[in-house]
């Protein structure tokens, strides 16, 4: 996907173009495997992140990127083969180097929820292969996003960790 100037971000959260399951992604259990599960969460980042300026052609031209630093993914309800799925992106937060994102993995024509991935993103200088700010022209695009984002109410599940229930 082409990035292109950014258009005024809405009020709502980033919808993902409809994908489909791809057959070797059924693992033995009929359903999805877990590990696409991210690929088709990255797909979808790559899409945002095409519409903030920051995809395959900011890395060529300009030499930056991101590399996700952490990912927590919840899984919710079984995807099969012939299912179309919709991710849904929130970007909660942002500051000079980082982005933290938030994706829900729906049933695109029923729509109940399958997954969620919540991601911490680092900006990168390619060149160094270090954290790096993000240019002015690209913080604003992000910045104008986040505070587009925020309007939204916040979806269940943010912030979740990784735990045993506490004995009672």
């Amino acid at each position: 996907m082409p990035e292109t100037a950014a258009p005024t971000p809405k009020a709502e959260p980033f919808r993902a173009s409809i994908m489909q399951i791809e057959p070797q992604w059924i693992d033995y259990n009929g359903h999805l495997n877990m590990a696409y599960y991210n690929v088709m969460f990255d797909r979808a980042i790559d899409q945002l992140w095409s519409e903030l300026g920051i995809g395959p052609t900011y890395m060529k031209e300009r030499g930056g990127s991101t590399f996700t630093a952490e990912c927590h993914v919840r899984y919710l309800r079984e995807i099969h083969l012939g299912d179309p799925v919709q991710i849904f992106v929130w970007l909660l937060g942002a500051d000079d180097k980082r982005l933290h994102t938030f994706e829900e993995m729906r049933h695109a024509s029923e729509g109940w929820l399958s997954a969620t991935s919540e991601n911490m993103s680092l900006h990168m200088d390619m060149n160094a292969r270090r954290v790096a700010p993000f240019p002015p022209d690209i913080s604003e695009r992000i910045a104008a996003v986040t505070s587009a984002h925020s309007a939204v109410p916040r979806p269940e599940g943010i912030g979740r960790n990784v735990a045993m229930p506490a004995k009672r």
